[in-house]
């Protein structure tokens, strides 16, 4: 499947043409007579067309070998280190289904305050069933949006007999927080997670946001707001409510059974299928020609060889 030395590897399979992603579980990944594989607990081994595959989602209990991992870089397979379900993103590999033409689309839409609007309009119109009021700013949607939430906060906390003033929560001091917004900074932290992977597997940057700006993971909080509501904030105010109530499992360890919970949703709802193909609808809102589907450059270290830059150096 690798090929000789010197011959040109396959032509990567368009993304549009893929599945899109595959969970991999207590299995080992690896490359035998010529094939990618995954060896589960009993021996019994499993040939996978990785070539036809957006991302693998390594999950507790995989492992990957070397050849694995390089031929997945070969064919454009983005490889992603998660927790169960994707409830945590660990680490991701270089993603190699795509080229930087989709991160040169995302940011120019960023920069063009019409495009940019455009996209948070669509973001508003899906998290909340309706199109936004007209000729608002970004700066006022965003306000509209806030009062908004604080709302189903306050709706959602009277549903569970919950307690509720705001929402609060200090990073550096997890134990100030009261047990409705612990559970709630847990069950948005597993949506963050599947929601990154996301981006990742499409090809586009965490950090080049539109509603949220300035941080790391910026489009990791648009996306994952767009779903909040619709799945892991209910999560943590049942299990809140619970815990007041006196559940066994509630009372005993409420952080973890909310990402339990969020865990075995998502693998229910398959949500993170659903959100791959929502981000190209979301962009697509501001109005700028998408970059085309089509096969990719060469590794860059078949380029190096076939130029002789690895001989230079010596």
């Amino acid at each position: 499947m690798t090929g000789p030395v010197g011959t040109p590897p396959p032509k990567p399979i368009p993304l549009r043409e893929r599945a899109s992603i595959l969970f991999i579980e207590r299995g080992e990944l690896n490359v035998l007579d010529g094939a990618f594989v995954v060896v589960d607990d009993k021996g019994v081994r499993i040939q996978l067309p990785v070539g036809a595959i957006t991302c693998l989602m390594l999950e507790p209990g995989s492992r990957v070998s070397h050849a694995a991992v390089a031929l997945a870089a070969r064919v454009g397979c983005l490889l992603m280190w998660v927790g169960e379900a994707g409830v945590r993103l660990y680490a991701a590999g270089q993603p190699g289904g795509t080229r930087a033409n989709r991160l040169l689309y995302q940011a120019a839409l960023a920069l063009d305050d019409s495009a940019r609007l455009a996209v948070v309009r669509k973001m508003y119109a899906l998290r909340f069933g309706e199109e936004p009021p007209a000729r608002r700013s970004v700066d006022q949607l965003r306000g509209i949006e806030g009062a908004r939430v604080r709302a189903l906060y306050a709706t959602l906390a009277q549903r569970h007999e919950v307690s509720w003033q705001r929402r609060h929560y200090d990073p550096k001091d997890w134990d100030s927080g009261d047990i409705v917004n612990r559970c709630l900074s847990q069950a948005t932290a597993c949506l963050y997670g599947v929601s990154e992977a996301a981006i990742l597997a499409c090809g586009y940057a965490p950090a080049i946001g539109f509603l949220h700006t300035g941080k790391a993971r910026s489009f990791v909080f648009d996306i994952a707001d767009i779903y909040k509501f619709d799945t892991v904030v209910p999560v943590a105010f049942e299990v809140a409510g619970l815990h007041r109530k006196g559940d066994r499992d509630c009372v005993r360890d409420p952080i973890g059974e909310v990402r339990r919970r969020c865990r075995d949703g998502f693998r229910r709802s398959g949500l993170l299928r659903d959100i791959i193909p929502a981000i190209d609808a979301i962009l697509a809102a501001g109005g700028k020609e998408p970059p085309e589907a089509h096969e990719e450059a060469m590794p860059v270290a078949f380029q190096e060889a076939q130029s002789g830059e690895e001989g230079h150096r010596g």
